[in-house]
């Protein structure tokens, strides 16, 4: 009874410390990444006034980010989780003082802003899958769901302050947002150094060779992990080896009949989306509202889905995955619809809060059934094979954004946009592997009859 009653409460998220603090860390990071995303484009807009340059540069830096999130799906299973978190923050201290200074030097161009961004999406591709991926050693698959839902409230949160602060310190100055990007990273960085330090054993992919080793009355286990270390790091030199790595991640989850229908629904409805997004801010900008009011839109839609976040542990432990997903990805379309008439800030403030209301239980059932299905030891190549092949169309979102607006203008753009949503929402339906996803309880034993 003792033992039923300890798992109980060791699975309570609550009283989790370690996810607390991986929370804290992801957060931080999450807070200095939506900073920037808000404010890289309109700082693109004023410096250059071409919607279309703005585009090039939010896509070049999305390819970026694509290209190198396959090698730190690599990294993130040879090495630490935690450690990679890390040394991720501390890059992320470093540019973003870079662009601080950049701003202070009225040095901001459309070349600095490229190679800032190019910087920093590198970094997010290289670190960012490890502290994804490190929540599996964190958080029991029966709790994930809920993990998954708590995370998009606090993404939610990040949206509701992230728009209104991200206009405030770009009105006062470029140089804030760089600044708040350093002192955000920091915190990830110290709090990502208490959750090493909290650790029970190794928190790599190989921590189980380590306590394997260690209850086998191996006299210093210290060597056989110092063995796999040195093992890892023979592997990283050799390209043809981190090329075998990176084929098994996609081999893998494309071999999943549950899995891989949904990541290209997922390419095609994320094109869409952001394609649309961006157009809206891009078209308000160029009508002359200011950064605060933008931010605002952010605000509304951070709200819609703060509430949105409150409902998906409920329905995604009790209503079929399924039926979640295909469900919001369908009233996500119709919101995508209504922003073509709707002109004013109020009005897309009103229209994105529908639009995004059932994303953070769309997202909790994504995200939480694929961490209890893909195996620890593969989950950095899984993690970055599914971004991958989710957000591989993304770069072109900012260059139809841009270029949409120049020559077909802003309706015809955001038509083009919610007919991409749409062909979604029926490639959805159609999919037989995405129809058969159960509710929470049922995910592990889902998944086991694909392994």
């Amino acid at each position: 009874m003792l033992e039923v009653m300890t798992t109980a409460i060791a699975h309570r998220l609550s009283r989790n410390v370690r996810y607390i603090i991986w929370l804290i860390s992801d957060t931080a990071k999450g807070l200095a990444s939506a900073l920037f995303g808000f404010a890289i484009a309109l700082i693109a807009l004023f410096v250059t006034n071409d919607p279309a340059q703005a585009g090039i540069i939010s896509a070049v830096g999305m390819t970026i980010r694509t290209i190198t999130t396959v090698f730190g799906g690599v990294l993130a299973d040879r090495h630490s989780r935690i450690v990679m978190m890390i040394v991720g923050s501390a890059a992320g201290v470093v540019l973003a003082g870079a662009f601080t200074a950049l701003a202070l030097m009225d040095a901001l161009t459309f070349v600095t802003l490229l190679v800032i961004d190019v910087a920093l999406a590198a970094r997010a591709g290289l670190f960012d899958v490890a502290g994804e991926s490190a929540l599996k050693e964190i958080v029991p698959d029966d709790a994930m769901g809920r993990a998954q839902a708590a995370n998009q409230g606090r993404d939610a949160v990040l949206q509701i302050a992230g728009g209104p602060l991200g206009g405030v310190l770009l009105a006062a100055g470029a140089w804030l947002i760089g600044a708040a990007m350093a002192v955000s990273h920091l915190i990830a960085m110290v709090t990502a150094w208490m959750l090493r330090r909290s650790a029970p054993g190794d928190d790599g992919p190989h921590g189980a060779e380590t306590l394997e080793a260690a209850s086998t009355g191996l006299e210093n286990p210290d060597e056989l992990a110092s063995e796999v270390g040195l093992a890892a790091a023979a592997v990283a030199i050799g390209r043809p080896n981190a090329l075998r790595e990176i084929a098994e991640g996609f081999r893998w989850l494309i071999s999943r009949p549950d899995l891989r229908g949904v990541l290209f629904v997922a390419t095609i409805v994320n094109l869409g989306f952001s394609t649309a997004m961006t157009t809206v801010i891009y078209a308000l900008q160029q009508a002359g509202h200011s950064t605060i009011t933008i931010g605002l839109l952010a605000t509304g839609a951070g709200v819609a889905m703060l509430i949105g976040a409150l409902i998906a542990p409920l329905l995604v432990s009790r209503v079929r995955a399924s039926v979640v997903i295909i469900g919001g990805l369908g009233v996500a379309t119709l919101g995508v619809f209504g922003t073509i008439p709707a002109q004013e800030p109020l009005a897309l403030i009103a229209v994105l809060a529908v639009t995004v209301f059932f994303i953070p239980a769309v997202n909790a059932a994504l995200m939480g059934y694929f961490m209890v299905a893909t195996p620890t030891e593969l989950l950095g190549r899984a993690n970055s094979a599914s971004a991958v092949l989710g957000m591989g169309a993304m770069p072109f979102a900012p260059l139809i954004a841009g270029l949409g607006l120049a020559v077909i203008g802003r309706e015809s753009t955001l038509v083009t946009a919610s007919a991409l949503c749409a062909i979604s929402v029926l490639l959805a339906v159609a999919n037989r592997g995405l129809r058969a996803l159960p509710v929470e309880a049922g995910w592990s034993a889902h998944a086991r009859q694909f392994e």
